[in-house]
C-alpha cells in the first residue's frame, strides 16, 4: 500500500509541476484513479492529455480511491457509470473537470436498454466523466484509454457525438472504432474554440 501511494505521488508531481506558476489562469482537469489501475497507466494518460489539452489545462492526478459500492450493479457484475459520475462531481471545485479511471466494466441506461455496457460516459455538459479499461484492446490500451478519456472530456465541454469517422467524438455505437480516431475534426475544434479552448491536436503527436 505504501509503495502504491509513493507511485501516485510521483505521478502527481511529474504531471503538475510545469503548470504551478499560473495555476489560477488555467482550468483544472483531475484524473481520479480507482483501485486496480496501475500507476504507469495513469502516468501515460496524464502525459497524453497534457500534450492534447496544452497550456490551457492543469492536469493533476489524485490519490486512488476505492470504488463506491453504491454504484455496483449486482445482476451484471458491473458498476453504473452514471452513479460514478454523480459521485465524482462532488469531489472537485465547481469550475473544474474530473475524469474517473477504472478497470471494471461500466454501464448506463440507453434508450430501451436498462444496462448498456460502455467504455466511458460523460455528462454533456458537465464537470465529471468516467472511463474504463475493461473493453479496451489490451495490446493498445494506453492509446485507446487516451481516446476514450478525451472523448468524454469533450462531452463535459458540451461536444455532442460527431459523424466524422476519424474524430475523437465519434459515437462508438456499441463497438470499438478507436483505431480509426485520430483527432478532433475541424467542426469539433471550432466548437471548442468558441468555448475558449484553443486546441490544435492531431493524435499522431501523442503516440
Amino acid at each position: 500500500m505504501r509503495s502504491c501511494m509513493i507511485a501516485f505521488l510521483l505521478v502527481l508531481l511529474s504531471c503538475s509541476n510545469e503548470y504551478q506558476t499560473s495555476f489560477k489562469e488555467k482550468q483544472n482537469v483531475f484524473l481520479q484513479p480507482f483501485t486496480g489501475i496501475p500507476a504507469s497507466t495513469i502516468q501515460r494518460l496524464c502525459e497524453q492529455l497534457r500534450i492534447a489539452l496544452g497550456d490551457a489545462m492543469l492536469i493533476t492526478v489524485l490519490p486512488e480511491k476505492q470504488i463506491p459500492e453504491s454504484a455496483f450493479y449486482p445482476p451484471r457484475n458491473r458498476y453504473r457509470a452514471d452513479s460514478l459520475i454523480r459521485y465524482l462531481q462532488h469531489t472537485i471545485p465547481e469550475e473544474d473537470v474530473v475524469i474517473g479511471i477504472k478497470h471494471h466494466d461500466i454501464s448506463t441506461t440507453k434508450k430501451q436498454i436498462p444496462d448498456y455496457g460502455v467504455m466511458g460516459l460523460g455528462f454533456q455538459p458537465g464537470k465529471s466523466c468516467v472511463v474504463s479499461t475493461f473493453r479496451l484492446r489490451k495490446n493498445n490500451l494506453d492509446e485507446e484509454l487516451f481516446k476514450v478519456a478525451i472523448h468524454e472530456w469533450g462531452h463535459t465541454r458540451g461536444l455532442p457525438h460527431c459523424s466524422k469517422p476519424d474524430c475523437f467524438m465519434r459515437d462508438a455505437q456499441g463497438g470499438n472504432p478507436l483505431k480509426e480516431e485520430h483527432k478532433f475534426c475541424s467542426s469539433c475544434l471550432g466548437k471548442l474554440s468558441n468555448k475558449g479552448y484553443l486546441i490544435t491536436l492531431k493524435h499522431e503527436s501523442v503516440h
